[in-house]
Parts: structure tokens; C-alpha cells; sequence
């Protein structure tokens, strides 16, 4: 129920993002506006501020229509098809021009191509077991990321965010923060609280920056809506194991649902197809021209 991992390049920021001297320099803009315009008033944003309030240069949150059709290209970025307004791409793709574009983050793993990045430069926020061998998500081969102290948190959040900003700054709408439960396949080192208290950090963090924040998966935190921020979800298979109920109450039906199995597709339009966006996908999300490339909607 995870994003299939995808190799992805790294852009001209490297791993770590937009940096703190850009984001201050953003700040103290957004101060100096608020400052002549004389809007500064109760509109500035705290750390725990909900979706939809003013946010960096005065924007609005803004998460996707409840049913607008999308497309998920986390393999690579191709034209959109017919119909289609809202997209994710990886944070290192560029946004699609005139389209609802989401960016996707792993914000609880680290990618395997990243991985001698964090060993040199962040060995201590790799989660390691007793043994001082790294904790690996298995399936996709993905060391995790450790949120237990408040400290590591911080620093986490530092660099995540500073993707975040960067996916705004590169005119995203919003970001996807993949695998919220990691602590699951912890090894029982991470806990679901540790894990809200960073995803906290992120709503904030993506909120700052003038962009709604997806949950990605974890249909049991969905009850976590509001206390940590999220704006909108992505369900990967929630037809197949009928999980999709869930983040259509959670979310009022703001809420992207991706399938990789042709009967589960044809499940998810019957019960959710006027409701929710539903699409079909191949599970190594290759572009349009690839082989093996696969791609269906409700209302086609």
C-alpha cells in the first residue's frame, strides 16, 4: 500500500532543499508587506494553524476539488491527458502549467538513492536498532527516518521543509507526505504519537508556505485530521481492502484513491466513482509512451 519506489534524480538542491537563508529572506518579505499593506492584524500563521488561513505573501491554502479527475506520475512526468486537472509528480519534477499540481515527499524514509547523503551528513536521524544496524522498510528497501526525540524531529523537519518550500517555490499546490506510518515497520523503536508530532511540524511547515498537505495512507489516523493538519488524502487500494469509507468521512470526499488491480479499480468507481477520484495505475507508475503503462478513470 506504498508508493513504488521510482529512481529519482536529485535537482540543483540536493537533498536538502531551499535553504534557511531563503526561507528568511521569504519571511521577512512576507513581513514587510504585511507591514505597508497594514494587513498584518490576527492573519499571520502560528505553528499550529489549520488549512484555508492566510499563508506565506498572503496566499490561501487551497486543497483539490472533492472528484476532479487526476493523474499520478511519480515515474516520470508526461502531458496530461484530456480532462485531467490535478497531478502529483515528485518533488524534483516541475508542476503541470495550468493544473492542480501536488508534490510528492517522502517525509518519514529515506529514499535508496539518498541514502550515503544522510549517512554523511545525518548519520544520527537514520533510525537505527540495537545492533546499530539501520531499520529498513523491506518492500521498498527505504531506511527510515528517527522522529522519537523532539530534537531529531526539528532537524527532520528542517530538512523535509525545506523541500516543502521548495515544492512551493517551484509553484506546486500542495504536497503529498508519503509513508506517515513508517513507525509500523519500526521495529517498535517509533511510536504513532511521535509520528503526528512531525507530521505537525510539516502541516505547519507546508501551510507557511502557502500549500495544502495530503495524508498518504494510514486510514487509522484519519481521526487526526484537524489536530495535525491535513488538508486532503491519497488512498493508495483503499477499495481493495475497503478503507475508503474512512478518508471519504475524514476528508468529505477530498480524496485521490489510487488502484493497481483492475477489479479493485472496477470496485472503487461502482462504490466510490461519484464521490471520490478513482484511477487505475500500472504499481511501477510508468509514463505514457512506456511499456507497461496503465491508466483508467471512473468516467471513462
Amino acid at each position: 500500500m506504498y508508493v513504488p519506489y521510482v529512481s529519482r534524480g536529485r535537482t540543483g538542491d540536493g537533498p536538502f532543499g531551499s535553504s534557511a537563508l531563503l526561507t528568511s529572506l521569504r519571511a521577512a518579505l512576507l513581513c514587510l508587506v504585511l507591514l505597508v499593506t497594514g494587513c498584518g492584524g490576527g492573519s499571520g500563521r502560528g505553528s499550529g494553524e489549520s488549512s484555508g488561513q492566510a499563508s506565506r505573501a498572503g496566499s490561501v491554502v487551497r486543497p483539490p476539488g472533492a472528484g476532479d479527475p487526476f493523474d499520478y506520475q511519480l515515474g516520470g512526468a508526461y502531458d496530461l491527458p484530456a480532462g485531467v486537472s490535478t497531478v502529483v509528480r515528485d518533488r524534483t519534477a516541475a508542476p503541470a502549467p495550468g493544473a492542480y499540481s501536488i508534490c510528492y515527499v517522502n517525509a518519514f524514509q529515506a529514499q535508496p538513492d539518498a541514502v550515503a547523503w544522510w549517512r554523511k551528513h545525518h548519520p544520527d536521524l537514520l533510525l537505527r536498532g540495537a545492533d546499530h544496524a539501520l531499520v529498513v522498510d523491506e518492500e521498498w528497501d527505504e531506511p527510515l527516518l528517527d522522529v522519537r526525540t523532539a530534537d531529531r524531529r526539528r532537524r527532520l523537519a528542517g530538512i523535509v521543509g525545506g523541500w516543502i518550500d521548495g515544492c512551493a517555490d517551484r509553484g506546486f499546490d500542495a504536497v503529498e507526505a508519503d509513508n506517515l506510518d513508517a513507525y509500523l515497520r519500526s521495529d517498535g523503536l517509533t511510536g504513532r504519537g511521535q509520528a503526528v508530532a512531525f507530521a505537525r511540524q510539516l502541516a505547519a511547515r507546508a501551510h507557511r508556505a502557502g500549500l495544502a498537505l495530503g495524508q498518504k495512507n494510514a486510514a487509522g489516523m484519519t481521526g487526526l485530521r484537524d489536530s495535525i493538519g491535513f488538508d486532503f488524502a491519497v488512498a493508495e487500494e483503499c477499495a481493495r481492502y475497503d478503507e475508503c469509507d474512512a478518508y471519504a468521512r475524514a476528508y468529505d470526499d477530498v480524496v485521490l484513491v489510487v488502484e493497481y488491480r483492475k477489479e479493485d479499480f472496477v470496485r472503487g468507481c461502482r462504490q466510490w466513482g461519484k464521490r471520490l477520484s478513482v484511477l487505475l495505475r500500472d504499481r511501477d507508475l510508468e509514463p505514457a509512451g512506456r511499456p507497461g503503462h496503465v491508466v483508467a478513470r471512473c468516467q471513462e
